[in-house]
């Protein structure tokens, strides 16, 4: 009998998806609307527009914008849209929503971007445990990526894993 010790994991032909590698990176800054009310509660067209034109939005520059409004009003449609015509020349993107919402958002347009054809008929682990709480709604999206080419899908780690789908 041989002493020689053998990883089977290493040496499985397992292709590990580590969702952490997708959560968004950038600084997402908020951009409420409920300062630039009346009173904090009503849009008044031309005092929204002074605001916007006197507002600083140097610290957007570069960044993500999540735009909300945390106010029980009733904002129109075109307040968003004039918002938006501030912001699109100075961030990166512009986000509806809280900074949550913006995070989620871009978790998964990261993930559509995975190019699936690289998992065609792999077995595909995606990793389970790790450092940033990782929501129900990216193992969907991951899912839904890969079932339709990988061989297998796997959740957990490769030492430890729960099956989820295989190709029949």
């Amino acid at each position: 009998m041989s002493d020689e010790i053998i990883n089977k994991v290493a040496a499985s032909a397992l292709v590990t998806i580590d969702l952490e590698e997708y959560y968004p990176k950038e600084e997402i800054l908020v951009f409420d609307l409920k300062p630039h009310l009346f009173m904090e509660l009503i849009l008044k067209e031309k005092d929204f527009r002074t605001a916007l034109q006197q507002f600083d939005w140097t610290p957007y520059q570069g960044k993500i914008a999540a735009v909300t409004c945390t106010a029980d009003a009733i904002i129109p449609m075109w307040a968003y849209m004039l918002v938006a015509t501030y912001l699109q020349p100075v961030t990166k993107d512009i986000i509806f929503g809280n900074e949550e919402a913006a995070r989620k958002q871009l978790f998964i347009q990261n993930i559509a971007a995975i190019q699936a054809s690289d998992y065609t008929d792999q077995r595909v682990v995606v990793k389970g445990c790790g450092d940033i709480p990782i929501g129900e709604f990216a193992y969907l999206e991951i899912t839904k990526k890969l079932r339709p080419v990988a061989k297998s899908i796997m959740y957990g780690e490769p030492c430890s894993t729960v099956p989820i789908f295989k190709k029949k």
